[in-house]
């Protein structure tokens, strides 16, 4: 019997591939080798591996210091990001059902305004909304990293579309049965618009995990930072001289968000390609 064989030019394919995936991957493996070296060896050892491995540096960031508390700055970052990602939701998910099923003045008008927010770009609104919670004596507070991420209109526009696609017999048989608003859009609509709503979150989730500018902009109290912030300000301090530790921190930072990924990763295609109706 013949055996299939794999084409020259897909062979060349998937070798071509791994090497451009080792390529992007080799940073990451630098970081993670680097975190596990001693001073000495991260200073002046050009190899990847560690000749002598040690957990130092991971030590040094769980005990609570004043220069890197970075258990305290991934405990910030986790609190406005998933604060932040749960008003994301909720507050778009309401909009965009609202755009998509109920009849009000000015709604055309509405949508036409979301849909050219998307083009404005996000730097344009940092420094007014700056000046505003700086005014309101807010900053260096949860408030501002929290609240600016409440609604986004990508959000609304994405779930929107997602509203058009859906049949409203569903939502008429739900409502003959005597079905109120809430229970068809929470009972009925929210459980087939998931892949939506999880993609919608998931992006969310990196961004605010991921900001850098808005947090340092608004925090400058060293508890109140994000881990963004936080690992940035490291350079300034004594470990600048401490390769090694920058990596475990930063390890440290990439781990929550890297793990959220891989468990959710599918969901981007679902959200995407499916129309969200089973």
């Amino acid at each position: 019997m013949r055996k299939n064989r794999l084409p020259v030019s897909s062979i060349v394919n998937i070798v071509f591939a791994t090497l451009l995936g080792l390529i992007f991957l080799l940073p990451i493996l630098w970081m993670v080798f680097t975190s596990f070296k001693t001073l000495s060896e991260s200073m002046a050892s050009a190899s990847l591996l560690p000749s002598v491995w040690t957990m130092e540096n991971y030590r040094s960031l769980v005990a609570e210091t004043d220069d890197a508390p970075i258990v305290r700055w991934i405990v910030n970052t986790g609190i406005v990001t998933v604060a932040g990602t749960l008003l994301v939701v909720v507050v778009d998910v309401l909009a965009a059902y609202s755009l998509a099923r109920l009849h009000f003045p000015g709604k055309k008008l509405l949508l036409f305004m979301i849909v050219a927010a998307l083009t404005i770009p996000g730097i344009v609104t940092l420094f007014p909304a700056f000046y505003l919670f700086k005014t309101l004596g807010l900053t260096d507070s949860f408030v501002p990293l929290i609240f600016p991420y409440s609604a986004g209109t990508l959000g609304v526009f994405l779930i929107y579309n997602f509203l058009l696609s859906y049949p409203r017999e569903l939502e008429e048989a739900a409502q003959i049965d005597g079905a109120s608003q809430w229970k068809i859009l929470f009972g009925v609509v929210f459980p087939s618009i998931r892949p939506a709503v999880l993609t919608l979150a998931v992006i969310t989730f990196l961004n605010i995990y991921n900001d850098y500018l808005w947090p340092l902009l608004v925090v400058n109290d060293p508890e109140m930072k994000t881990v963004t912030t936080g690992i940035a300000s490291l350079i300034q301090g004594a470990n600048f001289v401490n390769p090694a530790k920058m990596m475990a921190s930063t390890v440290a930072a990439t781990l929550p968000a890297l793990i959220v990924f891989l468990l959710t990763n599918r969901y981007f295609v679902k959200g995407v390609t499916n129309s969200g109706i089973k």
